[in-house]
Formats: structure tokens, C-alpha cells, sequence
């Protein structure tokens, strides 16, 4: 999902951010992305930018306070970020690690209605970070997979 200059400086202002290049940037990664990405990740597609590596981080770090880029995937212990779609959004839906490539995929469809309890534990679940670990289709379509 491409996102412009203007979209990504009216979408920091909605949240209370104040707008500045670095968050623009990052907002326009996260956009482009498909998928949770790290920190590592963010500084790669920034490629090679003027702004230190604790720039980039601080601002993820704002991002995520204001809501708007919350960590979804802690595996491996890395935080992984994602563009929220709104302001209760929260980006509220399993994601998958492949232990081969290390590329993490949102799962919504596939593993939600599995996820939708009723009862004493359906709060609990509904707020959870649910996260697979196992080998994406693509590295099992693969021959010496």
C-alpha cells in the first residue's frame, strides 16, 4: 500500500505527531512493507539516508506510543513493526515466522476464526499476540525444502 508525503504528514497529525522527514520516511516504509518489519529492516530500505540509526529507532519508538506502528511480532525477540489502519486498529491479528527464510507474514483469514472464542478466556485471547513459528509455503514449495 503506497502512501504519499501528504497522506503519511496528515496521518502524524491525526495522531498528535508532530511531523518531521524521519517519520515520514519510516511511515512510508512501514506502507510499503507487506509485512512486520524490524528495526534492522526499517534501516535497509531506508538505504542510504542522513539520519543516525537511533534516529530511526526514537521515532519507531513514537510511532509506536502514538499508535500508529505497534509492535506485532516479538519473535526471535525483535520487535517487529506494522502500520495500524486506524486509531483502534492495533493491527490485532497473528503473524507467522518461517524458520528458514525468517520472513514474518500477517495471518489474518486464515488463523482469526479459530481464534474467536467465547467465554472467560475470549477477552484474553482477542488482546494476545498470537505468533506461529513453522516454514512458509514458499520455502516448502522449494525442492531441497
Amino acid at each position: 500500500m503506497r502512501m504519499t508525503k501528504d497522506e503519511a504528514r496528515r496521518r502524524l497529525r491525526a495522531y498528535g505527531l508532530r511531523v518531521t522527514p524521519p517519520r515520514v520516511a519510516v511511515l512510508g516504509i512501514l506502507a510499503d512493507a507487506g509485512g512486520p518489519v524490524s528495526l534492522t529492516q526499517v534501516l535497509e530500505l531506508l538505504g542510504d539516508s542522513d539520519w543516525d540509526p537511533s534516529t530511526i529507532y526514537r521515532n519507531l519508538v513514537k510511532l509506536r506510543e502514538a499508535g500508529l506502528a505497534p509492535v506485532v511480532s516479538r519473535m526471535d525477540g525483535i520487535d517487529r513493526y506494522a502500520l495500524a489502519n486506524n486509531h483502534e486498529d492495533g493491527h490485532p491479528h497473528p503473524h507467522f515466522l518461517c524458520e528458514d527464510c525468517g520472513r514474518v507474514a500477517c495471518i489474518k483469514e486464515e488463523v482469526a476464526a479459530a481464534l474467536s472464542i467465547h467465554g472467560r478466556w475470549a477477552e484474553s485471547i482477542r488482546g494476545a499476540m498470537v505468533q506461529l513459528l513453522g516454514h512458509c509455503p514458499d520455502c516448502l514449495a522449494r525442492p531441497d525444502g
